[in-house]
């Protein structure tokens, strides 16, 4: 095997070994308590990111609903493209995902955001705009953690900043919410 992909699997490993697993057990029992509450989940990401945030919906609404029989009110923020391009076109991009939330969230609702870097200006604002209505967050970030390790109600942190990596593991752990949920 390479030495590139060598380290690449011993950085991706790595950083698995120093995920907060609590926060991970945490996670997966906050979602289970949004769908038996009937709740409405809402996830946003930007790039690579929203499309782990979509992933995670797709995943958990097919495969809930097929081993349980039961709801799983998911809603991805970034796939309504015709949505998105109109809040970023007549408002501004920072609004993207908070004028969707102010639209369809309620209160005790979820907002599950995706982010490498934890900053960016749209998921930041879905954060605070959430946090106003009542609606819980929870962030899945990577590096430092950024803003939004600091404002949201709950964190699963990826210690590393190497995006890829966080790329990765975020989508690890949309299976592994989703092996939890359908159980």
């Amino acid at each position: 095997m390479t030495r590139y992909i060598q380290n690449y699997f011993d950085n991706l490993n790595e950083a698995i070994r120093n995920i907060n697993k609590d926060s991970i057990e945490k996670a997966i029992q906050l979602i289970k308590s949004k769908i038996e509450s009937n709740r409405k989940i809402l996830t946003c990401g930007n790039g690579g990111s929203a499309q782990a945030s979509s992933h995670y919906i797709t995943d958990w609404n097919k495969s809930y609903n097929l081993a349980t029989g039961g709801k799983f009110k998911g809603i991805s923020l970034c796939d309504n493209f015709g949505l998105v391009t109109a809040y970023a076109n007549d408002i501004s991009y920072e609004e993207i995902f908070a004028g969707q939330i102010k639209n369809i969230g309620e209160p005790n609702d979820l907002l599950i955001v995706v982010s490498g870097s934890g900053n960016s200006k749209n998921v930041v604002k879905a954060i605070k705009t959430s946090k106003k209505l009542g609606i819980t967050t929870l962030s899945f970030v990577g590096y430092d953690g950024g803003e939004c390790l600091k404002i949201s109600d709950h964190n699963v942190h990826i210690p590393s900043y190497d995006m890829q990596i966080c790329e990765d593991i975020h989508l690890m752990l949309g299976h592994i919410i989703m092996k939890n949920i359908c159980k």
